[in-house]
């Protein structure tokens, strides 16, 4: 018995697996919040969009010797803010403009990042590196999540009544504008603090499963924040102990949990919902 307990203990003896749990415990908070208000307000390829767009930001940063992090969060920001332009301006839909952005800042970024000599790996700022996160990324992860969330949970009933009705917001006096680009600075200062554990791709997984899950377990927005965050931050933890145990990456393994997690809500509900029709034709 207590060897098994001392194997199964076996990957908090390690400093890199101890430093991997701890980034998961710290980004889970605010993506899972995060991803409850783009779920609610149809913001998941804005995500998307702000996750790709914000790596020129990081190339052009590198170069003129300047934090990523700022390079990164105004990638971000100049993204979101160029869609909301754009579609506002033209008679092109917004989901079409974010995917002409996106692409072409991710493109912009490709060619910026192969044109220069840098250490880092593209496949890290893509993919993460949650295994080789250090002091400093857990800092600046720590202080990025912390500031979100709080914000997050300072103005949840603001930013609810904006994404479900902006109109609504506007005529009871709520600051509209303030909420819209708080809301997106906070959606890219998310996607800066997620790049060392889930990198720029898989960050869209974190910004939108736990919600979707979420969304399809509970009926009040309230239960929904605590249970988008309880499987966001479940679903890390298992993913980084998981691939410890099967030697595989452990974004995409905890990307494919929050997967399975969904695919469980969405069976769950369909036979919920079943039930609830065949009581109201037995009843009727």
């Amino acid at each position: 018995m207590i060897e098994i307990a001392e194997t199964l203990a076996l990957p908090f003896r390690f400093g890199f697996m101890q430093n991997a749990f701890l980034i998961s415990v710290i980004v889970s908070v605010p993506t899972a919040l995060l991803s409850c208000f783009l779920v609610l307000k149809g913001w998941a390829l804005m995500g998307d969009a702000v996750a790709h767009a914000v790596l020129p930001g990081i190339v052009l940063a590198y170069v003129l010797g300047l934090p990523l992090i700022l390079g990164a969060f105004a990638a971000g920001m100049l993204c979101a803010v160029a869609t909301g332009y754009l579609a506002g301006n033209s008679r092109v839909k917004q989901d079409t403009v974010m995917g002409v952005v996106f692409s072409g800042m991710f493109g912009i970024g490709i060619v910026l990042y192969v044109s220069i000599e840098t250490n880092a790996h593209l496949d890290h700022i893509l993919f993460g590196n949650i295994l080789g996160v250090g002091a400093q990324d857990l800092w600046t992860a720590g202080l990025i999540s912390a500031a979100v969330a709080t914000a997050l949970i300072v103005k949840w009933r603001d930013l609810l009544l904006h994404s479900f009705d902006p109109a609504q917001a506007r005529a009871v006096g709520l600051p509209v504008a303030v909420l819209h680009y708080g809301l997106l600075a906070a959606l890219s200062l998310t996607i800066v603090a997620t790049l060392s554990a889930a990198g720029l791709i898989l960050a869209i997984g974190l910004l939108i499963a736990p919600g979707a899950v979420a969304f399809l377990t509970v009926r009040t927005f309230r239960a929904m924040l605590w249970v988008s965050v309880a499987v966001c931050m479940g679903s890390m933890v298992a993913g980084v102990y998981a691939s410890f145990w099967l030697d595989s990456a452990p974004a995409p393994t905890i990307v494919l949990i929050l997967t399975a997690l969904f695919l469980a809500a969405f069976a769950r509900r369909q036979v919920l919902t079943r039930r609830a029709s065949a009581r109201r034709v037995a009843r009727g």
